[in-house]
């Protein structure tokens, strides 16, 4: 993606928050999708907001980052794009993040390659086109964990992918977040919505986890170690910060797969991305200076984020 930054949105964290706050998401009227229920293997549910299009139509799927939805602004802008393009669209939530908690004792997590590949093989029996993949952020990282993992029967069910601001590198990006800024800022952010949902979980079962140690969880790291972790089949929050990062993989990519990471991303320390020795041919990074954590907005203020999904949509739509 071209390098470019509004002038008046300097450094990475005002390219971070301005975009989701404040930036335009779409042209035209809003966005509005239809939802769809589906019943996992272990009996639990899911629900999958789209956007249809004509038979033929490539189908677009986005994956959401950490506490996100169809209603995030990269999801709009997305979804913005696909309705521009005549694409079909489709943002499957991860467990209990589509506004109604989800029955199994657990949530979702960065690594979750399993439930990403079931999503798209759902997604794939019921289209004919082209299957266009957008991970963001953890749904980056989770993304390129399944398609290391799918390795050569990876194109069986999507033609391309693509990560953007996706911390390919747990340890390192987790520990960035619980450092300064960061953690007045971000973490708080990010606690104020999962320890509510934890919470939630635990009245479902209780004695599921520590619930006294949780509400004084003061980072990521710990909320982790007392939920995440233990509830997905992990020892501890290293165990799994090791285990889910997709960096380790990224050598297995056998489909095109695009790596997009601003090099001031307040929480993806850049020291961390990968570089083309740790890929495989597949593999194309893009690594501007500028864009801060699923920014990249343009234009004069207030600025849009549209053209982050017409970059990224344009690579993938591409042959290979």
């Amino acid at each position: 993606m071209e390098d470019v930054a509004s002038p008046w949105l300097p450094g990475g964290h005002l390219q971070t928050i301005w975009p989701a706050l404040a930036a335009r998401r779409v042209q035209g009227g809003p966005v509005r999708y239809r939802r769809e229920r589906w019943t996992t293997p272990d009996g639990d549910f899911v629900d999958v907001d789209r956007l249809h299009a004509q038979p033929g139509a490539a189908l677009l799927v986005l994956f959401h980052g950490l506490e996100g939805s169809s209603g995030s602004h990269y999801a709009q802008a997305f979804a913005g794009y696909a309705r521009s393009q005549g694409l079909a669209y489709a943002v499957p939530h991860f467990r209990g993040c589509s506004g109604e908690i989800n029955r199994a004792p657990r949530a979702y997590h960065s690594g979750d390659h399993v439930e990403v590949g079931w999503m798209l093989s759902q997604l794939r029996a019921g289209h004919d086109g082209p299957l266009l993949a957008v991970g963001v952020s953890l749904g980056g990282n989770a993304l390129m964990r399944w398609a290391g993992e799918a390795g050569t029967s990876a194109t069986r069910l999507a033609d391309a992918v693509a990560a953007i601001s996706a911390p390919l590198d747990l340890a390192a990006s987790g520990h960035a977040i619980g450092r300064g800024f960061n953690r007045q800022v971000y973490t708080r952010m990010f606690l104020r919505s999962m320890k509510p949902r934890a919470l939630s979980k635990w009245a479902q079962y209780p004695g599921l986890f520590d619930a006294v140690a949780l509400k004084a969880a003061r980072d990521l790291y710990t909320f982790d170690n007392l939920f995440t972790a233990p509830l997905h089949g992990f020892r501890n929050t290293d165990h799994y910060w090791r285990e889910a990062s997709a960096l380790p993989h990224l050598a297995r990519i056998a489909l095109p797969a695009l790596l997009l990471n601003a090099r001031n991303d307040p929480f993806v320390p850049a020291d961390s991305l990968p570089t083309p020795a740790q890929c495989s041919r597949y593999v194309r990074l893009w690594q501007p200076e500028r864009g801060g954590h699923v920014g990249f907005a343009r234009g004069p203020w207030p600025g849009h984020v549209m053209a982050l999904p017409e970059a990224v949509g344009h690579w993938l739509r591409q042959p290979h």
